[in-house]
C-alpha cells in the first residue's frame, strides 16, 4: 500500500485543497494518508479530519517538520512512501505516476514530480526571479523545491538516516546519486510561490540559512570527497544568458535576491540558529 505522510503546521487554509485532489476519484481502499499536525494553533486537524476516515490525523505538540515526518513514518502503513508538503497541490494520478516509476525501475530509489509554478498575481520581481530559477540545471534536475518526494523502502532507509536539517528536501535530493533519483515529468505538482518581494526574500533567507547548515553537516562527514551541492554559480547564470539574452532583467533580480538573502542569513548562521522558520504567508492566501 502506498502511504503519504503530510506534515502540517497551521495549514488550515490550504490543506483541504491538497487532500481533496489526493482523494478525488480514488477508491475507499486506496492510498494511506497520514496528516501530522505539529504544534498547530489553528484548526488544521479539524479540516483534515473532515475529509473522512481515509485521512488519519495525528497531533503532536512540537512545531517541528522533522519530528512530524518521523511520527508520520511510525503511523504509515506501506511503501512506496510519499512525503508531501501541505501547501502544494498533488493529484491521485500524479501519485500513481511516481509510484509506478519506482516500481518499474529497481535501481530508482527516489522520485519527484515535475513542478508547476503559477505566477499570476505575483509581483513582477517575483515573476522575474522564478523565470530564472526554474531554468537552473540544479533546480531542473534536483528533487528539492517541489514539496513532494517519493521513496522506495530502500530509499526511505537512506533518508531516514539523515539528521534533522532545515533543508530536508535538499538533503534528501543530494542523498541520492543521479541514477538513483528521477524527476517524473508525467507527474505534476503545483507549488504556489510567494506573491510579494518581501516574502520571496524571507524564503531565500531561509534557503541560504538552511544551505549553510547542510554544508556544515557535509563538512563533518569523513568522506574525503567533495560534497554534492545545488548552489548556483555565475557560470550557470552566464550559460542562461547565452541561451536566452532576454533573461537579463531576471538574472539581475536573481542576483539582487541572492545578495539580500546572504546578508539576511548572516546573523542566523553566525549564531547557529537553524531552527527559526521564516515562512511566507502570501502563497497561502488563495
Amino acid at each position: 500500500m502506498t502511504s503519504i505522510v503530510i506534515p502540517a503546521h497551521n495549514e488550515s487554509r490550504v490543506i483541504g485543497r491538497l487532500l481533496d485532489t489526493l482523494l478525488a476519484g480514488t477508491p475507499a481502499s486506496g492510498t494511506d494518508i497520514v496528516v501530522v499536525c505539529n504544534g498547530c494553533t489553528d484548526d488544521t486537524a479539524r479540516v483534515a479530519g473532515a475529509r473522512g476516515p481515509r485521512v488519519r490525523v495525528v497531533e503532536i505538540p512540537t512545531p517541528s517538520k522533522h519530528t512530524a515526518l518521523r511520527v508520520g513514518d511510525e503511523h504509515a502503513k506501506g511503501f512506496p512512501r510519499l512525503y508531501v508538503d501541505a501547501d502544494v497541490v498533488l493529484g491521485a494520478a500524479d501519485v500513481r505516476a511516481l509510484t509506478g516509476a519506482l516500481a518499474d525501475s529497481p535501481d530508482l530509489l527516489a522520485a519527484a514530480p515535475g513542478r508547476d509554478l503559477p505566477l499570476t498575481g505575483c509581483a513582477w520581481p517575483v515573476r522575474a526571479y522564478y523565470r530564472v530559477w526554474q531554468r537552473l540545471p540544479a533546480v531542473r534536475a534536483g528533487l528539492f523545491g517541489r514539496g513532494v518526494i517519493a521513496v522506495s523502502e530502500a530509499g526511505h532507509a537512506r533518508i531516514a538516516a539523515l539528521p534533522p536539517l532545515m533543508a530536508d528536501d535538499l538533503a534528501a535530493s543530494l542523498a541520492f546519486g543521479p541514477g538513483e533519483r528521477r524527476v517524473v515529468e508525467a507527474a505534476r505538482v503545483v507549488v504556489h510561490p510567494p506573491r510579494t518581494w518581501s516574502d520571496l526574500i524571507r524564503r531565500r533567507i531561509r534557503a541560504a540559512t538552511s544551505s549553510a547548515e547542510l554544508e556544515r553537516f557535509q563538512e563533518s562527514l569523513p568522506t574525503g570527497a567533495p560534497a554534492p551541492t545545488a548552489r548556483t554559480g555565475t557560470a550557470d547564470l552566464r550559460a542562461l544568458l547565452r541561451t536566452d539574452p532576454r533573461l537579463l532583467p531576471g538574472v539581475v533580480v536573481f542576483v539582487v535576491a541572492a545578495l539580500a538573502a546572504r546578508r539576511g542569513s548572516r546573523k542566523a548562521i553566525r549564531n547557529g540558529d537553524f531552527s527559526t522558520w521564516l515562512r511566507d504567508e502570501s502563497s497561502r492566501s488563495s
